[in-house]
């Protein structure tokens, strides 16, 4: 994606309260996060088109953490604000609680190093992604400088969270290692502590219980103090060892898989997936059919942190056609499209009503940005390469 393009649809998306310093704030800090998460370009965006610095927001005085117990309650603190929203009060499992002295039930589940320690909270599976909380708590450091970011389509809202980048890798049962190209969504609590929402999207469908293994190399944060500076991005940060092995149980309440396998030129729609918090769409196009190994991709980035997947195929002579993606529920509300990438595109439902979803894939990004400008009946739908709609009740 082109900085002019990104500029289109951040100026878009954001208007008026985004101005044309903040979006090259942006753009600074989506190449600084191809470094930190080593994730390709098409992520990086669909990130940066979400991440933003927030001067106009002002802060707001958060509640001390000593005062009221938060660790075994963060969903409840910060569920209504992250990307993923909504009530995870009786799907998630608790891993650790807290009692009104600062006391924790069990130390499984939390780990210190540099002086931050980080303590898993609570977890929740649909089967293709893993929720999880944690508290962060740094002897020395000032949170309340972090900078805010819009977590809902529109601007009128309101919804904003506070971000922590993390570097590392996870494994679910012993699997190969992937990049840890996420953030930690959520909420400053007080100058140390800082409570947030991690989502990690499976490689291949789970079932039953597992074991996802966290290692985590590298913690920071942006300054909003720092946003005029020429690199601002994770101005804080601290390389470390915070690893942890956490158990999770899928839970397949309100989850549903709808078979799709629906082909137009290039591109087949497999299936759609529907969980109480985000909508999935598995899309594969002949590119994808050739996977990149670990052991391939990490060679590959250790000649170029940056390279893409696409520029990757590229280079081994296969042949790669990303796709575009875009979802409407039955009151032609638009999901918010959260990341797209080979074959894969996640939508999160942030309280929707969901009773019939209508599903365009665009092959032409032009096409994409005039629909997501225009809505459910713009021009652009006829010019899809799959529009469908799916029943889901």
């Amino acid at each position: 994606m082109t900085d002019e393009k990104l500029d289109q649809i951040l100026k878009q998306a954001l208007a008026p309260e985004i101005n044309d310093r903040e979006i090259r704030i942006d753009r600074r800090r989506k190449g600084k996060m191809k470094k930190f998460g080593k994730v390709g370009k098409s992520v990086a965006a669909a990130v940066a088109a979400v991440v933003i610095g927030i001067g106009g927001l002002g802060y707001f005085n958060p509640v001390l953490a000593a005062k009221i117990p938060l660790i075994g309650k963060i969903f409840e603190k910060v569920e209504d604000d992250a990307t993923y929203s909504g009530d995870y009060t009786d799907k998630a499992t608790v891993l650790t609680n807290e009692d009104s002295a600062g006391n924790l039930d069990t130390s499984d589940y939390s780990v210190s190093d540099k002086g931050i320690t980080l303590t898993a909270s609570e977890v929740y599976c649909d089967g293709y992604s893993i929720f999880l909380t944690v508290n962060i708590e740094a002897e020395d450091a000032d949170f309340t400088h972090i900078p805010e970011h819009y977590t809902g389509k529109d601007v009128a809202g309101n919804r904003t969270a506070a971000g922590f980048y993390i570097d590392g890798t996870w494994s679910v049962n012993g699997t190969s290692s992937e990049w840890l190209a996420n953030t930690f969504e959520g909420e400053v609590i007080d100058s140390h502590t800082f409570a947030g929402m991690l989502k990690v999207n499976l490689a291949e469908k789970a079932t039953g219980s597992g074991e996802l293994n966290l290692t985590v190399n590298g913690l920071g944060y942006d300054d909003d103090r720092m946003l005029d500076a020429e690199e601002i991005t994770a101005s804080h940060w601290t390389d470390g060892n915070w690893n942890m092995v956490l158990p999770f149980e899928v839970n397949e309440t309100d989850v549903k898989t709808i078979e799709v396998g629906e082909t137009s030129g290039n591109i087949t729609l497999e299936d759609v997936m529907v969980s109480p918090y985000q909508v999935i769409v598995h899309a594969t196009t002949p590119g994808q059919q050739r996977e990149l190994t670990d052991d391939r991709r990490e060679k590959l980035l250790s000649e170029d942190p940056d390279m893409t997947d696409a520029e990757m195929f590229e280079l081994l002579g296969w042949s790669y056609e990303p796709c575009q993606t875009i979802v409407f529920n039955q009151d032609g509300e638009m999901l918010y499209s959260d990341v797209e990438m080979a074959g894969w595109a996640g939508f999160a439902v942030q309280g929707k009503e969901i009773k019939t979803l209508y599903i365009f894939i665009f092959d032409n990004l032009d096409d994409w940005t005039q629909m997501e400008q225009e809505g459910m009946n713009s021009s652009a739908a006829g010019r899809a390469i799959i529009s469908k709609e799916i029943h889901v009740e």
